[in-house]
């Protein structure tokens, strides 16, 4: 009896409970629910939409029109498989094409009362609690948010985010990587504030240089800085390729300084504007032209200009032929190489060259060539007072090189035998004339081919048209070459001077009609 009082009084208090918590049930609409937290319900009648709650009306109002065809256009970009929509018998559950967990969507559409049709947008981890009303942006901002933290993480820069106290409160993975590198893999919080800008550098987009060194080794970053209310973000983009061309441009630029410096050869570089760039030392000494006067950037008409009042461009006959002259070297200039020598009045000769450069730049060297032309004159003075000496000799003289080219002949050889020959061969078909054989000839051309050079050789043969007999010397010269004397003799050939090895050459063996 106990154990029945017992649970009859416990099915009193239960029952009690129950009629509580139904009496104080909340007022519900019979067709859609509002709560606070509201679901995305559609209702569709004849593809007509009859009611739909607030997050769903929020999306009607974006559709092209108010009808099911209008929302089948906004599904589209979110579902596919939509054209079982049209059979309002059965329902259906689609899935979202993008989104993944809890931002991905699921589309249900299920019959309603008097073939009307119901669409449901609900999140699958949310289907107990109800559909908030921006689950839809929510999960256009968990992809966006997806999608800039592997954009950051993956950018080729160190990002970090500071608070207004400087504190790094935020990083990206490649500062979190350096930051470690730094601290031999013990990463703390806050972040250690590695980037330190030097607000004395400037790059050429506006940029800081920074220098950060981790394990030894010295990177540089330009880095660009956006303050706000709150902080600071810091971007720093990688500097190290930029830092080593500077580098080295600066020290090709001390190594040209110094080359330049110490060319003897003026150096003068124009723009394409044809205003002086650049200038060495050699140009000042060799032009007279003041320092001051090329720091100034002078253009190349008053460069020239002030080379003529110095006297150091060739006088000309009058002013207005002189200017052509000189637009016709810059002209050519800029075209191609381009040379002209400078007879100056003091006496002194310079060499003037002209060099095209990129981007429409011309450069001038100028060149003292005065000894070389002295030289050269000096030179050629003594050629001539050697060949005049060796044309005021009576004997007949030619020289030969090492391999058996004419060097050169006298005018008493060109009187004798004609013009001169061009090599050994030739010449000994010369000296043989119309004759099957020449007496001494054999004994001469054994002279000239000997390999022995020391010494001189000695011998006979005929003249031209055996006028008469030549007595000829073979001397031997520096380098191989081999000179050769012909002198007038008046003595009668006989057979010891012209056929002691061979005296057969002593039978008259002309021809015929030539016999007196």
């Amino acid at each position: 009896m106990i154990v029945a009082a017992l649970a009859g009084g416990a099915l009193s208090v239960l029952l009690a409970l129950l009629a509580i918590r139904w009496f104080d049930r909340p007022e519900r609409p019979a067709l859609l629910t509002s709560e606070l937290v509201a679901p995305c319900i559609f209702l569709f009648r004849q593809n007509r939409l009859i009611d739909a709650t607030a997050p769903a009306q929020a999306i009607m109002d974006t559709c092209p029109s108010g009808d099911l065809t209008g929302l089948k256009s906004w599904l589209t970009r979110h579902f596919d498989g939509l054209d079982g929509l049209d059979d309002h018998g059965t329902g259906i559950e689609l899935l979202g094409k993008s989104g993944t967990g809890s931002a991905r969507l699921r589309l249900l559409a299920e019959p309603a009362a008097d073939g009307a049709l119901r669409l449901t947008l609900v999140r699958p981890d949310a289907e107990a609690a109800g559909i908030v009303v921006d689950s839809l942006s929510q999960q256009a901002m968990e992809e966006e948010l997806s999608l800039l933290r592997g954009m950051l993480n993956h950018a080729p820069a160190m990002i970090a985010r500071r608070d207004k106290d400087g504190q790094v409160i935020w990083a990206n993975a490649r500062y979190l990587a350096a930051a470690e590198r730094r601290m031999n893999d013990e990463t703390s919080w806050p972040l250690p504030d590695f980037i330190e800008i030097d607000p004395n550098s400037t790059a050429s987009d506006g940029a800081r240089r920074a220098r950060v060194d981790a394990a030894g080794i010295a990177y540089w970053f330009d880095c660009h800085e956006q303050e706000d209310d709150h902080g600071s973000t810091v971007y720093a983009l990688p500097a190290d390729a930029t830092v080593r061309a500077e580098q080295s441009l600066r020290e090709i630029l001390q190594t040209l300084t110094k080359t330049f410096a110490d060319l003897p050869i003026g150096l003068a570089i124009f723009d394409r504007e044809r205003q002086l760039q650049l200038f060495n030392p050699a140009l000042i000494d060799l032009t007279g032209l003041s320092a001051a006067f090329l720091s100034s950037r002078p253009s190349l008409f008053s460069v020239l200009d002030q080379l003529r009042e110095l006297r150091m461009v060739p006088e000309p006959r009058d002013y207005r032929s002189w200017r052509k002259q000189i637009t016709t070297l810059e002209s050519a200039a800029s075209a191609g190489h381009h040379v002209e020598t400078w007879s100056l009045p003091g006496g002194r000769t310079y060499r003037v060259t002209g060099r095209p450069h990129p981007g429409g730049a011309v450069a001038f060297l100028f060149e003292d060539i005065t000894s070389e032309i002295t030289l050269a004159r000096k030179f050629r003075a003594e050629l001539t007072f050697g060949a005049q000496v060796l044309d005021g000799l009576d004997e007949a003289l030619i020289v030969f090189n090492a391999v058996g080219q004419v060097v050169t002949t006298n005018q008493s050889y060109q009187k004798l035998w004609g013009d001169p020959p061009e090599r050994i061969n030739e010449a000994l078909r010369i000296w043989r004339g119309d004759w099957d054989e020449a007496p001494g000839l054999e004994r001469l051309e054994e002279e000239l081919h000997r390999e022995d050079c020391s010494g001189e050789g000695h011998g006979v043969l005929f003249g031209p048209d055996r006028s008469g007999v030549l007595a000829w010397t073979v001397r031997a010269l520096p380098g191989g070459k081999r000179m050769l004397r012909f002198s007038q003799t008046s003595a009668a050939p006989t057979k010891n001077a012209l056929v002691e090895e061979r005296p057969t050459l002593l039978k008259d063996d002309r021809p015929e009609s030539l016999r007196g």
